[in-house]
């Protein structure tokens, strides 16, 4: 009796280990069935403003997804054209040609607020502080809490405002197609001075060293001093600048309409070099590694030398590159109108991977903790991610279910054919 005693509880035993593995395997599987368990969280690195940075050099030192896989899309009433995202504390920040600014969660996309403005929003949202400050067609900036989507304050300007904003000293940055640049206090909204320029200003300022960094219609780049909004100095490309300038290691770089990427000593505004490729439009160059990479209007992505502007590779889309590369992980991230999202091999231009959308991408990813986040005219926001991974188990955890049954028969037969009788 003792020995049967002493097999039926280890039979049991085997049984209740295998249902308890049975049971932990099913409930991973449905606990990593969302959208915030993935293989590997990368490191986070924030990206407040169009470009990354005050200096817009489109480099984010988070890792990024290798498939094209979507953790999650958001459909508004409108589609994204150029209008890039911020993205901090888990917060996306983008507007829309719905006339909405919206804060999505950046795990799941669910909407958390969306503010109004009076037009269509193509300007990039920039964050400092708790305030997101946004412009709009309707002529204005706008300053509104990044919690709450509610206004702090807004500015009007004398034309449509696509510039993205840049936020340093106190004060916001932006430029208007009334063919100015303008500074506004921070807290208030209030004018601190404005420089014309000979055209409407479509490009985005960069700032440093204490200077604004700015293209123009008129075909001119100019760096302003951020305090008084003073020229500094101007150099004159062969035609229209809507590309924003980057600025890395004393040098400015920028895309024109005349079919040349520029680098320029961003103190005196001499030329150190330019490259021929094709015309570039709002497209804007990201800097990382030593390498200039940007998009132009004759389908090519091109990267070259940060140094002496020799081209590195190219990589051919199916039409027109407006959106500005963003460069993590390894790889270049960049939108065409040929409908596409594009990953390349940063360092030899080759693909790595797309995906095809209903519409053109006109609008400039971010990357941020591993995601790649980019709007379509299609109307819809994507964010691409790591696929889930269910987790492996030891092995002596994981009884197969042929050997469960087994188990059970013995027991049963053992039970029923060798018990002393009780008759």
């Amino acid at each position: 009796m003792k020995v049967r005693a002493i097999i039926s509880i280890v039979l049991l035993v085997l049984f209740l280990v295998s249902l308890f593995n049975f049971g932990i395997s099913f409930g991973a599987v449905d606990s990593l069935s969302g959208s915030d368990s993935f293989a590997a969280q990368s490191t986070i690195d924030w990206w407040p403003m169009f470009q990354h940075d005050l200096s817009h050099t489109g480099f984010s030192s988070s890792t990024a997804p290798t498939t094209n896989h979507t953790i999650w899309t958001f459909r508004p009433g409108g589609g994204f054209e150029w209008c890039s995202v911020a993205v901090v504390g888990g917060v996306v920040y983008v507007g829309s040609f719905d006339n909405w600014v919206y804060g999505l969660n950046a795990t799941t996309g669910t909407m958390m607020w969306k503010y109004l403005t009076g037009s269509i929003v193509e300007s990039s949202p920039a964050f400092a502080d708790g305030i997101i400050y946004v412009g709009s067609y309707d002529c204005r900036v706008y300053a509104l809490n990044a919690s709450t989507g509610k206004q702090v304050w807004n500015y009007t300007t004398g034309g449509d405002v696509l510039s993205s904003p840049s936020v340093a000293y106190g004060e916001v940055y932006v430029g208007s197609w009334d063919s100015r640049v303008y500074a506004l206090d921070v807290s208030t909204g209030e004018q601190v001075w404005n420089y014309t320029t000979g055209s409407i200003v479509m490009s985005s300022p960069a700032v440093a060293d204490g200077m604004v960094f700015i293209g123009s219609g008129d075909g001119n780049v100019y760096a302003l001093n951020a305090s008084t909004g003073e020229r500094v100095w101007n150099y004159t490309t062969g035609g229209p600048v809507y590309s924003s300038p980057s600025i890395v290691d004393g040098k400015v770089y920028v895309g024109s309409l005349d079919s040349k990427a520029y680098a320029l000593n961003a103190t005196d505004g001499q030329l150190i070099w330019s490259h021929k490729i094709g015309p570039v439009g709002l497209s804007s160059p990201a800097v990382a590694g030593g390498t200039v990479y940007v998009g132009s209007n004759d389908h090519n992505v091109y990267a070259l030398n940060a140094s002496t502007g020799e081209q590195v590779w190219n990589y051919t889309t199916g039409n027109y590159v407006s959106s500005a590369p963003a460069v993590a992980g390894g790889m270049v991230f960049v939108g065409s109108y040929d409908y596409s999202v594009y990953a390349l091999n940063a360092s030899t231009g080759a693909w790595i991977w797309s995906y095809k959308t209903d519409d053109e991408v006109l609008s400039s990813a971010a990357v941020v903790d591993g995601t790649v986040f980019i709007g379509s005219m299609d109307g819809t926001f994507y964010a691409f991610g790591p696929e889930p991974v269910i987790p492996e188990f030891p092995s002596f955890l994981v009884l197969p279910s042929f050997m469960t049954v087994t188990l059970l028969a013995v027991l049963v037969f053992r039970r029923k054919h060798l018990s002393p009788s009780r008759e």
